[in-house]
C-alpha cells in the first residue's frame, strides 16, 4: 500500500478562520456571543477563528446561516462574484423593507443613475 504526502490543510483551516473572523466582525457579534449560539466554549471560536481547529460541517452550517452567507461564501475557492460588502449591506437592509418599500428604494436607485449619467 502506498502512502501520498496529502497537504494538512493548515493553510486553508486559516483562510476559512480569517474568512469566518471577518464575518463575525462585519456583523457586529463577539465571540461569547457565536459561542452561545453554536453552544460551545468561546475558545473554541478563537481557534476555529485562527485555523487551530477543524470547523464541523454543521457549525459552518450554523454560522454562515448566522452571518447570513451562503456557506459556499466560505468553501468556493473559485473566482467570487460576490457582490461589495457595502452593496451586500444594502441588500441585507432592503430585504428587511416592505414591498412597498423596496419598490420606492429600487426609484430612488434609479433616480440616482440617471443623475450621475447627466454629470
Amino acid at each position: 500500500m502506498t502512502t501520498h504526502n496529502l497537504p494538512d490543510g493548515d493553510a486553508e483551516r486559516k483562510r476559512l478562520g480569517e474568512m469566518l473572523r471577518e464575518a463575525r466582525e462585519y456583523v457586529g457579534f463577539s465571540q461569547d456571543e457565536v459561542a452561545g449560539f453554536l453552544k460551545i466554549p468561546r475558545t473554541a471560536i478563537g481557534h476555529i477563528e485562527s485555523g487551530q481547529r477543524k470547523v464541523e460541517a454543521l457549525e459552518l452550517k450554523r454560522l454562515a446561516e448566522l452571518y447570513r452567507k451562503p456557506i459556499s461564501h466560505f468553501t468556493d475557492d473559485g473566482p467570487s462574484d460576490a457582490l461589495p460588502p457595502d452593496v451586500e449591506h444594502l441588500a441585507r437592509q432592503a430585504a428587511k423593507l416592505s414591498p412597498t418599500d423596496r419598490e420606492e428604494l429600487g426609484r430612488f436607485a434609479e433616480f440616482l443613475r440617471m443623475r450621475a449619467k447627466e454629470k
